[in-house]
């Protein structure tokens, strides 16, 4: 029987997936997003309490709180990133799965491999900017952070003076406290000062205060319209002084110097440096990027959902796999730094083998897909022939 033109058989071309990828990396970027606000505003309130917990403490001026959390914030970016693309990937294909939009896709003959396109179009620049921020902006960030540390450290008692606090000097013979300070003008009110001057106790009491440079750098705290208080505790001479200017001199801090420390020096200074620490840290740098790129790649696995075993036996596992890899990272920067392990092996073994537990996973479950398609209730039935 020939062959008409609206008979005729045509070779099927495979399904058109370009729309469906775009789709899918929008919808990773906004659960990527989402989870990375999620885990950002955390890391913000917690350092933002231990911070106003040092600013009312005295150990730092209420000024510097948020050039601090800026700092620690930029320093903790790059993990959060990491996690981020762990989570929105997992999230979003185990979402596929639930909705059985997997199940479609594999039975139109794409394969679990397929979606290692769109996940790495989706986890490259992401990666990129974890290396940006891993190998030049944290640790910019830490030293920024260090060297505003050292000058809140290096202010004088007066000028480290919280109001409404009680604040002891660095020489431990002077207790300051002032109630309220004049931010338009160099004046503070109401000040207490206690001090023990050739074993007596002296206390002054003014109604304001202020601070006076003389010519030669010499720098004096001058209370006015005040009164002191001087004696032995535990005896009746106390000796009463009312005074309309009174000066005390503030003694200069020193600024510290800079203390040597890995994770502030920049990439280029730890590949010149030759110690053991600078090998740890430069394998902590080197592979926070490539462990976010295998997490991304480990995430298309371990998304898969089987309604019979429960919904979250795959977070279950990945959270397992995720802090093991974590550990296994921390452990092995520990060993190099130590010299129990050599900074090649440190960092390409771990990653290494993270790789092929990766590799194994999806050839795990393309075998089980393939077994399924064979023997399983979907199996493909022969076409019957005319």
């Amino acid at each position: 029987m020939p062959d008409y033109p609206h008979t005729r058989r045509t070779k099927s071309k495979p399904p058109r997936i370009g729309v469906f990828h775009r789709a899918l990396v929008g919808e990773l970027t906004s659960n990527g997003l989402l989870v990375f606000a999620v885990l950002l505003g955390i890391v913000v309130v917690s350092q933002l309490i231990r911070l106003l917990g040092d600013a009312v403490s005295g150990r730092i001026a209420v000024e510097g709180v948020l050039a601090l959390l800026g700092f620690a914030a930029m320093n903790y970016l790059a993990v959060l990133l990491s996690i981020s693309l762990f989570i929105s990937i997992l999230l979003t294909l185990s979402r596929a799965y639930r909705d059985s939009e997997m199940v479609v896709w594999f039975g139109c003959g794409i394969g679990l491999t397929r979606w290692i396109r769109p996940v790495m179009w989706y986890a490259l620049p992401v990666v990129g900017l974890i290396a940006l921020l891993s190998l030049v902006l944290s640790p910019w960030a830490l030293q920024k952070a260090e060297a505003y540390k050292r000058k809140l450290e290096s202010r004088d008692d007066v000028a480290a003076a919280v109001p409404g606090t009680f604040r002891e000097s660095r020489q431990a013979d002077r207790v300051y406290f002032v109630e309220n300070v004049n931010l338009g003008s160099n004046r503070v009110g109401n000040i207490f000062v206690q001090s023990t001057q050739n074993g007596k106790l002296g206390t002054m009491v003014a109604r304001e205060g202020l601070q006076e440079t003389l010519p030669n750098g010499d720098r004096f705290l001058v209370l006015l319209n005040g009164t002191r208080y001087e004696g032995t505790p535990g005896q009746r001479d106390y000796n009463i002084v009312e005074f309309e200017r009174h000066a005390i001199r503030i003694d200069s801090v020193p600024p510290k110097l800079a203390q040597p420390w890995v994770r502030t020096m920049s990439t280029p200074e730890l590949l010149r440096e030759r110690s053991l620490m600078s090998h740890a840290e430069l394998d902590w740098r080197v592979g926070l990027p490539i462990s976010a790129a295998i997490l991304a790649l480990l995430a298309i696995p371990l998304s898969y959902v089987n309604p019979r075993a429960g919904r979250s036996l795959n977070l279950v596992l990945a959270i397992v796999l995720y802090m093991f890899y974590s550990n296994l990272i921390s452990v092995s920067n520990a060993w190099v730094a130590q010299g129990k392990l050599s900074p090649g092996i440190g960092l390409w073994g771990i990653h290494a083998l993270m790789l092929a537990v990766t590799i194994l996973m999806f050839q795990r479950r393309m075998m089980l897909f393939s077994w399924r398609r064979l023997f399983g209730k979907g199996r493909v039935q022969p076409e019957a022939s005319a």
